[in-house]
């Protein structure tokens, strides 16, 4: 049975909490004097009184683990309700703060919400160094925040409220499994936030030596960080002009593609798991394969000079569109008139996605290692019928469920991206153009090619359109199973 006050009552805290991180937010409008402290100051006492009366007013007598479905109902619910609140400032700065050419209507601004919190990175903005510094740092706080998760955040508070947080956790953690890294789930979910801020401290600092101010450094260690994208730069990271910099990012994005639980482990001085882990080899393997071969393709196509300028850019946009980041430190949409063998390559990216466990989109790793391992395995019964051959991964039997579960996973996810790319070409909108906004959007990424390539933006797309790419956003967030089992009607029987 599906406790509707516990629910509520989360979702009040949840609100509470985004109240919160906008406060830095009004802070700098505020102190600069700048007239948009208003979009965040209504919203902010508005939204934490609603939230109080509300936690404090309902009963809570509901304790105890919360079930699966009550967790399948927080999860999509709180994705929904905190994009909502998120999209408030932008809204109210289209509406009363002169700023109608960025925002014209609710769904941009709630299409820019929910693209920073499921670190999508995509943006509607047609220019991004017009619009005020405390919207920018808005725009960032959101992907930082949902880079490791909202929920996530909840599930450490969540002994404080009486309720148990471990189905909670598994609903919101992307991947084939969520692994526990200590005994107590409130525990897991700090220790995985104290190595997202340990990573996103290091590369503030790391980008401060290179020339960015504290404002840029911060923002972009929140997108890098989180794998969103969002920059403060209408030409993204390119508009810095610093090989540094590129480094810099390029270095963070491999990390935050990674298992987080691998970052916890190698923080502890426990290198093992490292060396042992096959996912990690085979992210470092795409990483590697896809930037030579792209670089190499380009540099013997005529498109760079030399070959380190060709790699400088192509391991860039491989562990950015890899990890779903979407920062871009060139127009790459360019390479296809001189390389369609390269930007085939980049769009198989898309699909592939950061390492589960990781704060990346896409398939994960993981899932496309297990389809090779399965598709290995069938090829052998062809030959051997009769033989009976484990999968494995780090040295343990995968189950058959989990198999079956990554097939089925893997199947809807190329079904869901089949099906709303025909629904975006029913407003006469190119394939390549609709075919590549979804899979951004489902995996995360952000840029796309035709009309949405790295450079361009979404605000062209009908309203009706935008909704679609904000329900695909969510889908690739949670990772499918989490949204579309709320639209069967069994899931709401007793």
């Amino acid at each position: 049975m599906i406790r509707p006050r516990l629910i509520v009552r989360f979702l009040a805290v949840l609100l509470l909490m985004i109240c919160v991180a906008m406060v830095p937010s009004w802070l700098m409008a505020f102190l600069s004097q700048s007239k948009e402290h208003i979009c965040f100051l209504l919203p902010v006492l508005g939204v934490s009184i609603i939230s109080v009366g509300t936690y404090f007013g309902l009963d809570s007598s509901d304790r105890g683990e919360i079930s699966h479905r009550e967790a399948f109902v927080i999860v999509t619910s709180g994705w929904l309700v905190a994009a909502g609140l998120a999209a408030v400032p932008y809204w109210l700065f289209g509406w009363i703060g002169g700023g109608a050419k960025f925002f014209p209507d609710f769904a941009s601004a709630y299409f820019e919400s929910m693209s920073g919190l499921t670190t999508t990175g995509a943006t509607i903005l047609p220019s991004i160094e017009d619009l005020p510094a405390s919207l920018l740092f808005w725009r960032s706080m959101t992907h930082w925040l949902g880079g490791m998760g909202i929920i996530l955040l909840g599930v450490a508070i969540l002994p404080f409220l009486g309720i148990g947080g471990m189905q909670l956790f598994r609903a919101e953690v992307p991947g084939p499994s969520a692994d526990k890294l200590r005994p107590r789930i409130a525990e897991t979910a700090k220790s995985l936030w104290f190595v997202y801020l340990t990573l996103t401290a290091l590369e503030t600092v790391f980008l401060m030596f290179g020339g960015m101010s504290l404002f840029d450094a911060v923002c972009h260690a929140f997108a890098t960080v989180a794998t969103g994208g969002f920059s403060t730069k209408n030409i993204s990271v390119e508009g810095f002009h610093s090989v540094y910099i590129e480094m810099v990012i390029t270095f963070f994005m491999f990390l935050a593609g990674m298992n987080f639980a691998l970052h916890f482990f190698w923080m502890k001085g426990k290198f093992k798991p490292l060396w042992k882990n096959e996912e990690l080899r085979f992210y470092s393997f795409v990483f590697v394969v896809w930037t030579v071969a792209m670089g190499v393709t380009l540099h013997l196509a005529g498109y760079y000079k030399s070959i380190l300028q060709a790699l400088r850019y192509t391991s860039f946009q491989t562990i950015s569109l890899l990890t779903s980041t979407g920062f871009s430190s060139c127009n790459f949409e360019l390479w296809q008139g001189v390389s369609t063998f390269a930007i085939t390559w980049l769009v198989l990216l898309m699909f592939v996605g950061g390492c589960a466990g990781s704060t990346g989109g896409g398939v994960k790793c993981i899932r496309v290692w297990l389809l090779f391992k399965v598709a290995s395995r069938e090829l052998l019964r062809l030959i051997h019928p009769r033989v009976v051959r484990p999968i494995k991964v780090d040295g343990g039997a995968v189950s058959e469920d989990i198999l079956f579960s990554v097939v089925g996973f893997v199947g809807l996810y190329l079904l869901c991206t089949g099906i709303c790319t025909l629904a975006l070409t029913y407003f006469n909108i190119d394939i390549v153009t609709s075919f590549t906004a979804v899979v951004s959007a489902v995996g995360n990424i952000g840029p796309g090619l035709g009309k949405v390539g790295p450079y361009d933006n979404y605000s062209f797309f009908p309203a009706l359109g935008k909704w679609i790419l904000i329900f695909c956003m969510l889908l690739g967030r949670l990772e499918l199973y989490t949204v579309l089992i709320l639209l069967v009607p069994s899931f709401w029987k007793r």
